[in-house]
């Protein structure tokens, strides 16, 4: 089969001659086809010059005519111009063309219509496609400024998906909000059709396929854990309803941040019922310090650690899991193909190195209050986002945390980190894990913080008691006891006692409730206040 291209000026008229005659050879030779090409004539030179770069071609009119060597593949074969091309049917087929100057000349302007009519037709239908309706909440904090980088490189939605930004903030951000934009409109991205900003309480989320939720920035002060809970209800509750009225009816929303990750989930889908099974909090944040700890240990790269598990709280009391963590490319005595894994837990000797060095740094990294960096924030939210649209990648282990239906033993109604698989546009809970048990205590400690979290957010319990195992218990009060008769000995009793609990009930990877109560900062949470000028919003009152 002979298939010919034959690219031109869409005004020129020896383009027009050889189209006439290739689409008599077309209708009358079975085994002819050919593809027509046109540009503007503004662009038809650089566009000439890119194709001749290309295929290492030379030529410098129009129109140009190349054949594709279907029956061999490699690039194309160069005949040439209009006078090569009418030689090669004499030649070949005894066919010529009889056009005259004049009808040259009209059918080339007509091209030029037609050419211009069809660009504004694709225009037509491409303002038909509606993009990806995505919104960024508390669009002033610094995770948003490095996600959005990344949202629009077209690697977590794909290069085929238009998406619409849309920072959602308080007035008093309107400024940097709008230098915002600038900047994002300056990337010049293929994917990005659109982004703006949105202050207003009742416009937010119109339309939303995509809310990614972050930490609010305030500087309200509050004095006690248990204002800090209840100060996140009304932004949840003012949220919930915004989502339920302007989102589409398919809108995703993913929770990030470090701080009441678990909880904030949980009351956008008390407030949110009808979307509820498609909110998620993102863990990947602790996933990723966990395993850069691990990497530094084994003097690896953090990306070779996979299957790390977080359960529990995200932004509190967690358990990070390594029973199932595996660690690729390792460079030792046993070395394999890329594929070739080992255990982690057979790599790292030094058990006591992670019950007490690991736990007090991932202690320190993953404490609620702390500073969370921008860049494990945007790239974690990201990442998660990639795999629910996409999936994640095959037999690997992802921590999430969603609401529980029972799972693992994980009493329902709280939104707990656990493990997944993301695949066709959902997750899977891995409940089918093998040796991953935990403790009843270990289970216990996680939740009860939990439920007290919710429980006093809604105001159903007053204060928020930390969970002390009966050994604790036993410690406290053996401790106060003991008789101290100067600081000496009083310091010399501490470091006696301070290995009283048993190895079997430390958690070698378990932030303490009690250090979690004690690192909440006293002026980075709001008070509970009315709806009304939440979080710094326009005067609106919006009914729940």
């Amino acid at each position: 089969m002979a298939k010919f291209v034959i690219a031109g000026r869409a005004d020129c008229p020896y383009y027009a001659k050889t189209e006439l005659l290739a689409d008599y050879l077309q209708k009358n030779l079975p085994d002819f086809r050919i593809h027509k090409i046109t540009q503007r004539p503004e662009v038809w030179e650089d566009w000439l010059k890119d194709v001749c770069e290309k295929n290492k071609w030379s030529h410098k009119n129009s129109p140009i005519i190349w054949r594709e060597l279907l029956d061999r593949g490699g690039k194309g074969l160069l005949l040439g111009g209009y006078n090569e091309f009418l030689e090669h049917a004499q030649l070949y087929y005894d066919v010529t063309s009889s056009m005259t100057t004049e009808l040259m000349m009209v059918i080339a302007q007509e091209n030029l219509g037609a050419h211009i009519q069809k660009e504004q037709e694709e225009e037509g239908l491409k303002t038909c496609i509606n993009p990806l309706q995505v919104w960024i909440t508390s669009a002033s904090a610094p995770a948003c400024y490095n996600l959005i980088p990344i949202l629009t490189s077209g690697e977590v939605f794909g290069m085929h998906t238009e998406i619409s930004i849309t920072l959602f903030d308080n007035k008093q951000a309107e400024e940097y909000l709008k230098s915002l934009v600038m900047e994002t409109q300056d990337l010049a991205s293929p994917v990005l059709r659109s982004v703006s900003i949105c202050t207003k309480v009742e416009e937010a989320f119109c339309q939303a396929h995509v809310i990614v939720v972050l930490d609010d920035s305030t500087d309200k002060e509050v004095f006690t854990l248990e204002d800090c809970l209840r100060s996140r209800v009304p932004l949840c509750r003012l949220y919930g309803y915004l989502i339920e009225k302007n989102a589409h009816e398919s809108v995703r929303v993913i929770v990030g941040g470090k701080t009441f990750v678990n909880l904030k989930t949980v009351l956008l889908m008390r407030y949110a019922p009808r979307i509820a099974h498609n909110i998620i909090a993102v863990a990947l944040g602790v996933e990723g310090e966990a395993k850069a700890i691990l990497a530094r240990k084994l003097k690896t790269t953090p990306s070779y650690i996979k299957d790390v598990i977080i359960w529990g709280n995200i932004s509190g009391n967690n358990y990070v899991d390594l029973r199932k963590t595996r660690v690729y490319r390792y460079e030792s005595a046993i070395w394999g193909p890329l594929h070739y894994s080992r255990p982690l837990l057979n790599l790292i000797f030094d058990s006591e190195w992670i019950k007490r060095e690991f736990v007090a740094t991932l202690k320190n990294l993953t404490a609620t209050g702390r500073q969370f960096g921008g860049i494990l924030a945007a790239h974690s939210i990201a990442t998660t986002l990639k795999y629910w649209y996409h999936g994640s990648p095959p037999g690997e282990i992802v921590s999430l945390g969603i609401l529980s239906e029972g799972q693992f033993g994980i009493p329902k109604g709280i939104v707990f980190s656990m493990p997944v698989k993301f695949e066709n546009g959902t997750w899977v809970v891995l409940t089918d894990l093998k040796d991953t048990e935990i403790s009843e205590q270990i289970m216990t400690r996680m939740t009860s913080d939990l439920i007290q979290e919710k429980l006093v957010a809604l105001g159903d319990k007053i204060h928020f008691q930390p969970y002390q195992s009966e050994t604790e218990l036993r410690k406290k009060d053996k401790r106060i006891s003991l008789p101290i008769t100067d600081d000496s000995q009083k310091e010399q009793v501490s470091d006696e006692h301070k290995d009283l609990v048993p190895h079997e009930e430390k958690n070698p990877v378990m932030s303490d409730a009690a250090y979690f109560l004690n690192q909440i900062p006293q002026t980075t949470f709001e008070k509970p206040q009315s709806l009304e000028f939440l979080n710094g919003f326009e005067g609106k009152t919006v009914e729940s």
